[in-house]
């Protein structure tokens, strides 16, 4: 079983979601389901149709997160000298073709969020990053194509 790589915010934000799922929307959705059927005909009703719904998307994601939660193995992130590429650490990079700057911080699949500034280590350009050093450039396919950037910075 592959353990998911994740910091303890990362781990604090998964329980949390976890705990409200199932002390708070679980509960709710019971109750929605169970005003439906006092409706009357449950085969007619949309009100039913779309609580039974909500339940199973409620239910899978619980058994998601328990799922993810068993495989998750908190890397603390470190504090020491930021001399090479590795979980946790922040990247500034140079895209070469246009010269653009972009920072990201490299995270478990279950904390990334792009447009935020945070990528998993497990995407293209996270896995072409993980032991890299400053000035080292990098080639990565993208949706875009082959992009290059050079890394300017590791923090």
């Amino acid at each position: 079983m592959e353990k998911i790589p994740i910091t303890r915010a990362g781990l604090e934000k998964l329980r949390e979601e976890l705990s409200y799922l199932m002390n708070v929307e679980r509960p709710k959705n019971i109750q929605a389901i169970a005003e439906a059927r006092s409706h009357g005909d449950i085969n007619e009703n949309a009100e039913y149709q779309a609580a039974k719904e909500k339940q199973s998307f409620i239910e899978g994601k619980i058994s998601e997160l328990q799922a993810t939660l068993g495989r998750a193995e908190v890397i603390d992130v470190d504090d020491g000298p930021a001399d090479h590429v590795v979980f946790g650490r922040t990247v500034l990079l140079c895209n070469v073709e246009t010269d653009e700057e972009v920072s990201y911080q490299l995270l478990g699949p279950y904390e990334s969020d792009p447009e935020k500034g945070k990528i998993s280590v497990n995407s293209p350009l996270g896995q072409a990053l993980i032991g890299r050093v400053e000035g080292d450039w990098i080639r990565v396919k993208t949706p875009r194509g082959i992009q290059e950037f050079e890394i300017l910075e590791i923090r």
